[in-house]
């Protein structure tokens, strides 16, 4: 996965601006064609799938707010580091979640290797859950009064 990720130029930036405003017309189809031309004038319609639109979407909306895109299968797998960066927590934090068997994982000779696919759902499940102990506290700060 270490691929180099680069920050949008503000040429790109405006280029993804115009080319979001574009795509959200067509985000809701099944299926579309794009014409698509070089700067030598040749040109050729190809036929996309509508979460190939969707997925072009989304990268032109974060390129227009100058982020930078990474694509990654969702088998890909990845380093600990890689893992501990998507969660935004540190390597030792990640490493003892893997020691607790909270989040799957494999070894390829002495190295943990985490699928992205198994990341992704662990981070989903604890958002959940977050997201129910917040929605909890809510109910019962508004069942004391105390909101």
């Amino acid at each position: 996965m270490n691929q180099a990720v680069e920050l949008p130029t503000p040429q790109d930036i405006a280029l993804a601006k115009e080319s979001s405003r574009a795509l959200a017309k067509y985000a809701d189809q099944d299926r579309v064609t794009l014409k698509i031309t070089g700067e030598d004038g040749q040109s050729e319609d190809i036929i996309l799938p509508g979460h190939i639109m969707a997925m072009l979407l989304k990268i032109s909306t974060e390129m227009s707010q100058g982020k930078a895109i990474s694509l990654i299968p969702i088998n890909a797998e990845l380093t600990t580091q890689e893992a501990a960066n998507m969660m935004n927590v540190s390597r030792p934090h990640l490493v003892k979640l893997l020691e607790q068997e909270a989040l799957s994982f494999h070894k390829v000779g002495t190295h943990r290797r985490i699928y992205l696919k198994d990341l992704l759902a662990y981070m989903e499940d604890n958002d959940k859950a977050r997201r129910q102990s917040l929605d909890d506290l809510a109910a019962l700060s508004q069942e004391l009064g105390l909101y």
